[in-house]
């Protein structure tokens, strides 16, 4: 079960990675601010993937459970950051691709 725990920390850390390295980005081009937003979206993108090769699974399988992490992630973004609540249906898509995460982290290896 530590694995599991382990895996989702890094998760939750890549994820928060990559949507500062994207979300910066998103406000130089679309919300007007400073070009200079690139500098940290660079160094956040870079985090990004330096992360995800902490992980001790393939990099495939790794991708697949990532994803279900960052699916939740961005929506609590979507929430404390941009301020629009998750509907019921986000909630509920978050929550199948979470266990769709825990079943590719907890799955039996050879």
């Amino acid at each position: 079960m530590l694995i599991f725990w382990r895996a989702l920390g890094l998760f939750v850390l890549t994820a928060v990675a990559e949507i500062v390295g994207c979300y910066l980005p998103f406000l130089w081009l679309r919300g007007g601010r400073s070009p200079f937003l690139l500098v940290p979206a660079a160094v956040s993108l870079g985090v990004f993937a330096w992360l995800l090769t902490l992980h001790p699974t393939g990099a495939s399988r790794t991708y697949a459970a990532y994803g279900g992490v960052y699916i939740a992630v961005a929506l609590l973004w979507l929430w404390f950051v941009e301020g629009e609540r998750p509907s019921a249906w986000d909630v509920t898509g978050a929550v199948v691709a979470l266990i769709g995460m825990a079943i590719i982290v907890l799955a039996p290896r050879r």
